[in-house]
């Protein structure tokens, strides 16, 4: 934003300082005044005859106020100068780190010394605003570049098929189009999941009153054919546990984690237990699973976009992005929510999710 030049902040307070200076000598001199020139009488023989009049007073003290005054001034010049420069230099720090910023160096950090004071806050917060920004430019640029390397991925497989396809005519025809299909559909897959991660980290959907007991009794149902299918045992139980949301994400968010306990469990006989209660102001899910045993350096990590750990991939044909728990996560934050994953001593893991009630 352009702006028309003015006067620095360092000249302001200058001049508000010697402009104080100022004020103070001539209200001492009016003091002066007011409280001892004006008693002293005006006539040839003085106070009592022995000293001197008003006239010659004020002629001898005249001068010596101007003197003063002009001294004030001076050092009100100088002093303000110095002691603005001095209040002001950890307030240029910052302007020279946002510069930096805004030129694209998020690395920088002023990191200012001395107590606590205002300034000293002020970069405390934009130190720390630093590090979030970076952090999540960092998080976007490897989201970039895991989510152009997974679309890459069926791409070059349809590519190669229909490559193959051209050199052998004899190929059969349906293997390869069983082949393409498979393949487009998981890039279509992918595709869906990337917009839902995008819409859901935009927060623009409409609210309204939603009952995570009957969300998760749904997804149950949905799924329970891949259960069976595996021999896992699916329950569902709790109360109503009401909040505030896009039931079409919330869903979503059920789903994939029901989903993410069933695919992620053991090869038979596991289970699966969700539940859902109303905990004071706050509704709360649980999902929990058996199986594996889970590292606790992994646990933090899968959140993250496009991250798996090697305990939880999958070659059959309910292989993931790594976008399950990514698209949870970032659907529990637009709707205000928490999201704790912790491993169960025995294997498995347990996910807990925690929203707020509807406002009433």
């Amino acid at each position: 934003m352009r702006r028309r030049p003015g006067l620095s902040a360092r000249l302001k307070l200058t001049l508000s300082y010697a402009g104080f200076l100022a004020v103070a000598g001539a209200l001492l001199l009016a003091v002066v005044w007011v409280f001892l020139l004006r008693y002293v009488p005006d006539n040839s023989q003085g106070l009592l005859g022995i000293s001197p009049n008003r006239y010659l007073l004020v002629r001898m003290f005249a001068p010596a106020a101007a003197v003063a005054m002009g001294l004030l001034l001076v050092i009100g010049l100088a002093g303000g100068w110095v002691l603005a420069g001095r209040m002001l230099a950890p307030l240029n720090r910052i302007t020279a780190a946002a510069r930096l910023a805004a030129d694209g160096s998020l690395a920088h950090r002023i990191r200012m010394e001395g107590r606590q004071d205002e300034f000293r806050e002020l970069a405390d917060a934009f130190d720390t605003m630093l590090e979030q920004l970076e952090s999540h430019v960092a998080e976007q640029q490897r989201f970039a570049a895991n989510a152009s390397h997974e679309l890459r991925t069926p791409l070059a497989i349809s590519q190669a098929l229909l490559d193959v396809a051209r050199r052998d005519p004899t190929r059969d025809r349906g293997e390869l189009l069983e082949r393409l299909q498979a393949v487009n559909t998981r890039a279509i897959d992918l595709t869906e999941a990337l917009l839902l991660l995008g819409r859901s980290d935009r927060g623009n959907f409409t609210r309204e009153s939603v009952d995570l007991s009957l969300t998760a009794e749904e997804a149950a149902e949905t799924l329970l054919p891949l259960a069976e299918h595996r021999r896992i045992t699916l329950d569902v139980t709790g109360g109503a546990a009401r909040t505030s949301g896009s039931a079409e994400l919330l869903l979503r968010m059920v789903t994939n984690l029901v989903q993410n306990a069933v695919v992620h469990n053991l090869p038979t006989g596991g289970t699966v237990r969700v539940h859902t209660e109303a905990h004071g102001d706050t509704s709360v899910l649980r999902v929990e699973n058996t199986g594996r045993r889970l590292p606790p350096e992994l646990v933090p990590t899968l959140t993250e976009p496009f991250r798996r750990g090697t305990e939880r991939v999958r070659t059959d044909e309910h292989a993931g992005a790594g976008l399950g728990l990514a698209i949870v996560h970032s659907i529990v934050r637009a709707h205000d929510g928490t999201l704790d994953l912790a491993p169960r001593p025995t294997g498995g893991l347990t996910v807990t999710v925690r929203l707020p009630h509807p406002p009433r």
